[in-house]
């Protein structure tokens, strides 16, 4: 079993950044991919940003260029730098994490204010 932590998310101005992070822990030899995904009011959860083992990013088109994936294998965490926020990147953040099996956060709340 796997243990997804997500923390970093709050109320910022449009314009504005924040981390997140997405701390793994448990199983975790089990997982071969991690990534960002986000759920606005009335929308489906939607793919923001995915990392592999190997270090190989994606992005979804709406944040590229914005925000960065990464991770710290020795501290068995991802990232989300999430820059120059806009109103619409409101939405609850969640941690995912795949390989045998598939775990999600709990998810953390970003607020973008215009």
């Amino acid at each position: 079993q796997v243990q997804l932590a997500e923390f970093g998310g709050g109320l910022v101005q449009a314009g504005g950044s924040l981390r997140l992070s997405c701390a793994a822990s448990g199983s975790i030899f089990s997982i071969n991919a991690m990534a960002w995904y986000r759920q606005a009011p009335g929308k489906q959860r939607e793919l923001v940003a995915s990392i592999t083992s190997g270090g190989r990013t994606n992005y979804a088109d709406f944040v590229k260029g914005r925000f960065t994936i990464s991770g710290d294998n020795a501290k068995n965490t991802v990232y989300l730098q999430m820059n120059s926020l806009k109103p619409e990147d409101t939405a609850v953040y969640y941690c995912y994490g795949g390989g045998r099996g598939v775990y999600w956060g709990q998810g953390t709340q970003v607020t973008v204010s215009s």
